[in-house]
């Protein structure tokens, strides 16, 4: 009982701590974006994106920039990166395992291989027919990981979870090579989707998303308790009156809408549903009803900053969000494995 006093008291200090980080870290996320309308090719004065967005004059070339170009980006940035640092959360949590990112689920691998067909078969040459291919891909790709990770004694654990899902993006992987290797023209219009990038996307594009995301990110945040029951293990879940089969379908739902609305929005951005739980549990314990909330601060500020940072390192070209999280996020995942116990991995 002793033991567990100093625990307690420690849990209980993280909630105010907790609400701390989230004023911290929604004053990082407003300044977040600022620099994403300000920073760019062109540097815009932040009077002059203020006068865009209160006071737009269509004859002002800034104001161009900031409300067709700028605009756009941003939200796209704020979406993907609050659905992906929420659906690294949920993953997390499902899984039990501290390592595991949206792509467990074969999410990015289905949404890429969908959008190669609707591009090789049907002839999709518009980012706005990428989103529906790609989401219609991580979906389809999800049911499958699910379906296949369900069978045979013991349901859908973690662990066949994941080694499914491995499993089915070695395959699809092997077959969006294939397709091509066979077709250049193919490989030339996907290799853009495929870098992860918040480029190009115009308020339209981003409106088709938007749904749902918005459903995906308000599904997130009410899983908090469930996936708290879910890390004590289904024996102890049970026990506490939880259904841990319908809490595993809502979970891994919320992820497939999260991290397949945000994969065919922007495409595969690595590392950021690694990472952002891991930042969230540091700031706010184990407690999910907390992770979750700061997830989805904490997502979009990385993203936002990912893609300014791009864009000035290369000056007058940039370099891609999804190149800047991955250049960053490899050295985040080794060093998250070295302080992992070897009997833990």
């Amino acid at each position: 009982m002793h033991a567990r006093a100093p625990a307690a008291g420690r849990a209980r200090t993280r909630g105010p701590a907790a609400v701390t980080w989230g004023l911290v870290l929604g004053l990082g996320l407003a300044a977040a974006v600022g620099l994403s309308l300000a920073v760019g090719t062109k540097g815009i004065p932040l009077a002059t994106v203020l006068d865009a967005l209160t006071a737009f004059d269509p004859g002002n070339t800034e104001h161009l920039i900031v409300s067709e170009r700028r605009v756009p980006r941003t939200l796209a940035g704020l979406l993907v990166g609050a659905a992906l640092g929420l659906a690294g959360a949920l993953i997390q949590g499902l899984t039990r395992n501290p390592l595991a990112d949206p792509g467990i689920f074969g999410v990015n691998a289905g949404a890429a291989l969908f959008v190669v067909l609707g591009i090789a078969v049907f002839g999709v040459s518009s980012l706005a027919g990428y989103v529906w291919f790609g989401f219609l891909g991580a979906a389809a790709a999800s049911v499958v990981v699910y379906t296949i990770g369900s069978m045979g004694r013991g349901g859908a654990s973690p662990l066949k979870l994941a080694l499914t899902g491995a499993a089915l993006t070695a395959a699809l992987t092997s077959l969006i090579s294939a397709v091509l290797l066979t077709d250049p023209a193919v490989h030339d219009r996907f290799r853009f989707w495929q870098v992860g990038t918040l480029a190009g996307r115009d308020l339209e594009i981003v409106g088709q998303a938007l749904p749902f995301l918005v459903v995906g990110i308000v599904g997130a945040l009410l899983l908090g308790k469930v996936l708290n029951g879910l890390s004590l293990g289904d024996d102890v879940a049970r026990a506490f009156g939880r259904n841990t089969t319908t809490d595993r379908v809502l979970c891994g739902a919320a992820v497939v809408v999260l991290a397949g609305a945000a994969t065919a929005l922007a495409g595969p951005i690595t590392f950021l549903g690694l990472a952002v739980p891991h930042l969230a549990r540091m700031l706010a314990g184990p407690d999910y009803r907390r992770i979750l909330p700061l997830s989805l601060l904490i997502g979009p500020v990385l993203l936002l900053l990912a893609d300014v940072l791009g864009r000035v390192v290369a000056r007058p070209g940039e370099v891609q969000a999804g190149v800047v999280t991955a250049l960053l996020g490899a050295p985040v995942l080794v060093l998250l494995v070295r302080r992992r116990k070897p009997a833990s991995l």
